[in-house]
């Protein structure tokens, strides 16, 4: 837990806050004096709860001007428009699964260890790390990294509609620096301060972060078991329920649909004529779960029990929460989904969306890693070849395009 440090420094003067500020890094003539006279300002702020001078000068060293890539992606924050089967396609697949198995066997005592204590169910633990930072394969991407206090002095300062969010994260950030946990130079995270293997904001880190490796600091950067620790110190003091599962996959009869959103026992769903597509039934019949049909009246069907609500306060966002238990019991060998979701004509399902970056890898058109997601390199591939056959180069996937790299 962050100390609660209390400074004598709430009367200093406001040219003497300037005039620090001001050393914090060597003249520059394209220095922001704007941002930088937010910085000087927003100390007495910080001092107040509990910020010391020395650490805010450190935290501040160098910084002048707003990091203008932490506005870019803030302004550049679309609708979410995909549908929930390439939303899974994405974090749901071989690539994601495979790798969490290697990381089960690499980190095997330590996730036992951290099961036994928190009492939640280590896969779960891997497919959020997974969800998060691709295992921390995100973390070595420099262009996904920014400076915590910088990223957060700038969204206080420059937007106005996540200022008073900034503002708490940013004196949060400042906390975790003065207590010792990570230096300067590691306090990196997302554009909105997300930090770590397991993304957490600094709020969350002060009220969950552990030290699992037991070095005496909390360590979600550089300790992979101080990171899924904290995670599972956030399910556990959220309500997981030790030994029980997240929900299960059915499917719905025709009329049954109509009953999404209710909550009723896993019994009276039976009687409603819900089954498990594997044919097994549902354990503790009488423990309470609710229909959710993320892919309309034609999908696949989910009886989510209380754990699923758990993930949900990781991440509030049901397509989340769906990933991380379906990722985990593949993780797990309990097998995938089994029923498909109503996906237009002519839309690749997973296997075939590897399947085509296979093809392309084969082709040298594609030299990146195939997980089945389509970014700049499989789309620029995909334009390729689409040119070279005689077809709209729009970079975008399909069975066709498939179909004809097949032929």
């Amino acid at each position: 837990m962050a100390r609660d440090l209390r400074h004598p420094l709430y009367g200093l003067a406001l040219a003497s806050l300037i005039a620090a500020t001001t050393m914090l890094a060597p003249a520059n003539a394209f220095a922001d004096q704007g941002f930088r006279q937010w910085i000087a300002d927003f100390y007495k702020t910080a001092a107040q709860d509990g910020i010391t001078k020395a650490t805010y000068t450190k935290a501040f060293t160098g910084v002048n001007d707003p990091d203008p890539t932490v506005l870019d992606k803030a302004r550049y924050q679309p609708e979410f428009t995909s549908k929930i089967w390439d939303y899974l396609d994405s974090r749901v697949n071989p690539y994601t699964a495979t790798t969490g198995r290697k990381m089960a066997a690499k980190y095997d005592s330590t996730l036992n260890a951290i099961e036994r204590h928190f009492g939640v169910d280590k896969n779960i633990l891997l497919a959020i790390w997974s969800m998060e930072s691709n295992y921390g394969e995100v973390l070595q991407k420099d262009d996904r990294l920014h400076y915590v206090p910088r990223a957060l002095a700038t969204l206080a300062y420059a937007d106005p509609s996540r200022a008073r969010y900034a503002k708490k994260q940013l004196i949060a950030a400042l906390k975790i620096l003065q207590n010792g946990d990570v230096s300067p130079r590691q306090l990196t995270g997302s554009w909105a301060g997300a930090m770590g293997h397991t993304q957490f904001i600094p709020t969350s880190y002060l009220l969950y972060a552990v030290d699992a490796d037991g070095n005496g600091r909390r360590d979600i950067w550089n300790s992979v078991p101080d990171a899924l620790a904290t995670s599972a110190n956030l399910l556990m003091k959220n309500g997981w329920q030790t030994g029980k599962t997240w929900g299960y996959e059915v499917s719905v009869p025709a009329g049954a649909a109509k009953y999404a959103g209710k909550s009723l026992t896993l019994r009276q769903w039976a009687s409603l004529g819900l089954r498990r597509p594997n044919g097994k039934a549902f354990k503790e019949p009488e423990t309470k779960a609710i229909l959710k049909m993320p892919g309309g009246a034609d999908g696949p069907g989910f009886l989510m029990t209380s754990n699923f609500f758990t993930i949900k306060k990781y991440n509030s966002s049901d397509n989340y929460a769906l990933a991380v238990g379906l990722l985990a019991d593949e993780i797990a060998g309990y097998g995938g989904l089994q029923q498909t979701w109503p996906r237009p004509d002519g839309a690749l399902d997973v296997k075939q969306k590897f399947e085509l970056q296979n093809r392309l890898k084969t082709l040298g058109y594609y030299d990146g890693v195939v997980d089945g997601n389509f970014g700049s390199g499989s789309k620029a591939a995909i334009a390729a070849v689409q040119q070279r056959l005689g077809m709209e180069a729009d970079g975008e996937p399909s069975l066709p395009l498939l179909n004809a790299l097949r032929r």
